[in-house]
């Protein structure tokens, strides 16, 4: 009967300290983890999104070209010596450099 009694005289308050470590560790995941990935996502669409006609760019399989025509999410570079035109979506962009001034 003791057992009984000192459990629920525990309460909501034992309830929540057994929870508190764990409620704990998803408040941590979250800054150390999900934030800082939301963040780097969004810097990432920025960019994609500010790409225009004449920046040099490299696509996540390493191809680096100047885009010459963008329509919609369809990006069409040019590399190479021969200036072979690729197209792309602008998804597989990684990273652009500034605009090249002719």
């Amino acid at each position: 009967m003791d057992f009984l009694t000192t459990a629920g005289d525990a309460g909501v308050g034992g309830t929540l300290m057994l929870f508190l470590p764990i409620l704990l560790m998803f408040v941590l995941f979250y800054f150390l983890m999900i934030r800082p990935q939301r963040k780097k996502e969004k810097e990432i669409k920025n960019m994609r999104d500010s790409i225009v006609v004449g920046d040099e760019i490299t696509t996540i399989g390493g191809i680096v070209g100047r885009v010459v025509t963008i329509k919609d999410d369809l990006i069409t570079i040019e590399s190479g010596a021969d200036r072979n035109k690729i197209k792309f979506m602008r998804w597989a962009i990684q990273s652009k450099e500034n605009k090249i001034e002719s």
